[in-house]
């Protein structure tokens, strides 16, 4: 049986490249590709590329249209449209939101319908401020049911000292682990 992720991305522009690479790994593995993009992500030019540049590429690789509204994401859970969700890059913003029950994007919302059925969703991490302002919300949903986070490190200890990233190579292990109910390990890498 073939198996459906939603692929959620949030505006950790600098991470794009690495989650649609990923993206295109879980492609080829024979994934169904279910894209969501929030607001900022869908509409934000920045030096890492333009928005219509990075939603063409999505929508090219997963063969059909980004969601990025509200409206257009609630229906996933209910609907098990998705067997998964990821959100890559998850950002601090984002984190915090989905800690505290905070639904008011596309992608907070896309989680939400997922999480409210038991399906599994798969957080990978690109925040400045992960191990400062964003770490309780890292511990709260690292004690959430059917959350998993992708294994993360520090990308830059000397300039950014709080910053951790994503291993992005390590997403879909993490998303298998993730249907089987477990938290891939070690969650911090060295």
């Amino acid at each position: 049986m073939q198996r459906t992720f939603g692929f959620s991305m949030c505006g950790s522009f600098c991470t794009f490249s690495q989650a649609i690479q990923e993206m295109r790994g879980l492609a080829a593995r024979g994934i169904k590709l279910l894209p969501v993009m929030s607001g900022n992500a869908y509409s934000t030019d920045t030096r890492f590329g333009k928005a219509a540049d990075f939603i063409w590429e999505v929508e090219d690789l997963c063969g059909r249209p980004v969601l990025h509204t509200i409206v257009e994401t609630e229906p996933i859970g209910p609907k098990r449209l998705v067997d998964l969700m990821v959100v890559a890059p998850c950002t601090g913003n984002t984190l915090a939101k989905l800690a505290n029950g905070v639904t008011d994007t596309s992608v907070t919302m896309a989680v939400k319908s997922c999480l409210r059925i038991g399906l599994p969703v798969v957080l990978a991490l690109a925040s400045n401020d992960a191990l400062a302002a964003s770490a309780p919300n890292i511990g709260r949903l690292l004690n959430t049911k059917h959350v998993y986070f992708v294994p993360m490190r520090q990308d830059d200890p000397e300039k950014k000292p709080c910053s951790l990233v994503a291993d992005f190579p390590q997403l879909y292990l993490t998303c298998e682990a993730a249907l089987r109910g477990e938290q891939l390990q070690p969650v911090l890498s060295p």
